[in-house]
């Protein structure tokens, strides 16, 4: 087969919600298709229908339900690993993932695939939210006992009457599902850090009640962004920094450091010892093309026609991936749920030329 390529992947970093990794081997079409699956088109769960029984807030009922629907939800198989079946995907990262969102692609089915009348198990999860800031709220009780004692002891202001907010967040989500949760918080440190105990959806005083449903549906971004897994889903090309080391021994110790000073993004360096610039060990994470480099080796140079001293190109065929989620899955399910939805469309295709040729 003529033009054939094995691409390959390697991992830089891995954590839950952040993926670097370096595709080579193949080239811009193939990045960039790899790159729009996984913004547009992995499939995830989001609340999509509200239905309010009683809202007494500051926020009416269509600002709620847009909150609401860009909680992320992630949804954790039964046997702790990741969804989505096999494939040749799965051995990406060469072993088990015990992962906290998976794949949802073969979990549910798309409601308007689903035979069922408006919902059921198999194309939906529910969730209910009732939360009343009263006096048998024990978040009430605690407001009320510390302004108490603020005013008993002759605090500054005085008074104690006015109780503070009440936070509803993601964590008064109760799901029907104990396999699809609301991701509260998108790393241990964010939860370390964070104010409230969840992802914020309305502040309520004392009176207030909120009580609804929620039918959380399964779907991609290309029918609405709260369908999304990915935060960042972005690619570099590889830079190549080709050093000419015949023309280097033309110059001084100080002409060198004069280029090694003028590349402002710092990625290389003057080997003190040797006397010889080579790249620094990250130049690949730090390079950013800039033109100050150029325009100093042409000063350097004797002849304007003589080749540069230092040259870096980005390569056609290797690729920085980097990857963040919103919460709703793991980084690395992003690429693993992307790889199979390209490896089915590309079937698709394959079948589709096939019927066409027995025509």
């Amino acid at each position: 087969m003529p033009h054939q390529r094995f691409p390959k992947v390697e991992i830089l970093s891995m954590e839950p919600h952040e993926l670097k990794f370096v595709l080579s081997e193949t080239d811009c079409s193939m990045a960039n298709s790899l790159r729009r699956i996984m913004i547009a088109e992995v499939p995830t769960l989001a609340i999509d229908l509200v239905e309010f029984s009683e809202n007494t807030t500051v926020l009416n009922d269509e600002y709620i339900a847009h909150r609401l629907g860009l909680i992320p939800l992630r949804y954790t198989p039964q046997d702790g690993t990741g969804g989505g079946g096999g494939g040749a995907g799965d051995d990406l990262l060469g072993q088990q993932h015990n992962s906290i969102g998976s794949d949802v692609q073969d979990a549910f089915v798309p409601h308007y695939e689903c035979q069922c009348y408006e919902h059921c198990p198999r194309c939906s999860v529910e969730f209910d939210l009732n939360v009343a800031y009263n006096s048998s709220n024990p978040n009430y009780l605690a407001a009320a006992a510390a302004e108490s004692a603020g005013g008993a002891d002759g605090a500054e202001g005085g008074g104690g009457d006015v109780l503070a907010p009440l936070t509803v967040t993601s964590k008064d989500l109760i799901s029907n599902n104990d396999l699809v949760q609301p991701a509260h918080f998108l790393s241990d440190l964010e939860e370390d850090t964070a104010q409230d105990e969840g992802i914020s959806i309305v502040k309520m005083g004392p009176g207030q009640k909120l009580k609804l449903k929620c039918i959380a549906r399964t779907g991609i971004l290309k029918e609405h962004s709260k369908w999304t897994a990915v935060a960042v889903a972005t690619y570099r090309l590889w830079p190549d920094v080709q050093i000419n080391h015949e023309q280097m021994s033309t110059l001084t110790m100080e002409q060198k450091q004069s280029l090694v000073d003028v590349c402002s993004d710092g990625v290389i360096e003057l080997d003190d010892v040797t006397g010889h610039i080579k790249e620094v060990e990250n130049y690949w994470d730090i390079c950013t093309y800039t033109e100050d480099l150029h325009h100093a080796q042409l000063a350097l140079k004797k002849r304007q026609e003589d080749p540069d001293f230092i040259r870096i190109v980005p390569r056609e065929d290797r690729f920085i991936f980097n990857v963040e989620s919103t919460g709703a899955m793991d980084a690395h399910e992003i690429v693993l749920a992307a790889l199979r939805v390209l490896k089915k469309r590309l079937t698709y295709l394959a079948l589709e030329l096939d019927n066409l040729k027995g025509m």
